[in-house]
């Protein structure tokens, strides 16, 4: 039966998903295919997905992810993305442990295949549970692995699932070398690749290992430069990993020899928010260095104009910011 067909059995309303299910075991690629191709057509729809998760075709989508036929694995993992693209879907993965079979498919030789499986994962890890069952799973130094070797096309979703689990094991992900691996990153030629990049470097700084170790591999000298990015979404996590790397010690001073103060003061004038408060915030910290708070001093009137924007974190930015650098002792 093709597709066709099956689609037009569903609109009126007779019993194909069942058969759907069945076709779904056919020894013959071509049947396999042709019920693949319409499960992807009708799981647009989160009713009829729900109904095939009734009938049993995650079940049957977890066989062929295994399916010698590249063809098959490639369709397979794109319904399966589909799937996930619903709260049904994803609460299904996790009760029928799915996530385990697709991570299998990390090494996948076929391009496509690799993205809707990373598709997937990334659907997955935007809620707490699949971030959990992601973690647990041994995600985290996988995915490392895959930042200095994935295609252009598939890093950025490598790249985005990693900043979601990081949040929950960050020390995993420096264990692995992650840092090291995403500073090459940071310079990559693709807009998309250095925002998710920074990002990441962004999430990994937040705990105090990760701050020790942005600064041990010199990463600050990279993001400087970063600062003054066409892209706001790059200057926005650059501007926020200075911001956590300059709570300690070690980091303002890298950020200090890196030049980071022109930069900054720039982005304070931006109208884009988080870029202006990151800057601001970044600015505060630098500040505790007596050299750092008596060059910003020159620069007050900048930072001061920021105290009446209408966007009330970016006053409390700037009056925090203000308070630290006219601090005397």
């Amino acid at each position: 039966m093709d597709a066709a067909h099956i689609l037009e059995q569903l609109a009126f309303g007779e019993r194909a998903l069942p058969r759907l299910a069945a076709e779904l075991q056919s020894p013959e690629r071509r049947i396999r295919q042709g019920a693949l191709q319409a499960l992807r057509e009708i799981t647009h729809d989160p009713e009829r997905a729900y109904e095939a998760i009734h009938h049993g075709c995650l079940e049957r989508l977890k066989a062929l992810l295994k399916d010698e036929d590249a063809s098959v694995r490639t369709t397979t993992a794109e319904v399966l993305y589909q799937l996930t693209t619903h709260s049904v879907g994803r609460q299904a993965f996790l009760r029928l442990d799915m996530v385990s079979p697709l991570l299998e498919l990390l090494d996948e030789p076929v391009d496509a295949c690799r993205k809707n499986v990373h598709r997937a994962l990334k659907m997955i890890v935007d809620f707490p549970e699949g971030v959990g069952c992601m973690v647990s799973l041994g995600l985290v130094p996988r995915l490392v692995m895959k930042v200095a070797v994935e295609t252009e096309d598939v890093l950025k979703l490598v790249l985005s699932t990693l900043s979601c689990c990081v949040r929950v094991d960050a020390l995993s992900a420096l264990n692995s070398g992650a840092v090291s691996a995403l500073k090459e990153r940071l310079t990559h030629s693709s807009t998309n690749i250095r925002r998710a990049a920074a990002e990441a470097v962004l999430t990994l700084s937040v705990p105090v290992e990760g701050k020790v170790k942005v600064c041990e591999e010199e990463v600050l000298p990279v993001v400087v430069q970063l600062l003054s990015d066409e892209d706001a979404g790059v200057r926005a996590n650059a501007a926020g990993v200075v911001m956590n790397t300059a709570v300690i010690t070690r980091g303002k001073f890298q950020a200090l020899e890196a030049g980071a103060l022109a930069p900054l003061l720039h982005l304070v004038k931006c109208e884009e928010r988080a870029v202006c408060v990151n800057a601001l915030r970044a600015l505060t910290c630098l500040a505790e260095a007596p050299r750092a708070r008596i060059l910003l001093r020159q620069h007050l009137p900048l930072i001061q104009t920021k105290l009446n924007n209408p966007e009330p974190i970016i006053q409390r930015a700037a009056h925090t910011a203000v308070q630290v650098i006219s601090w005397t002792p």
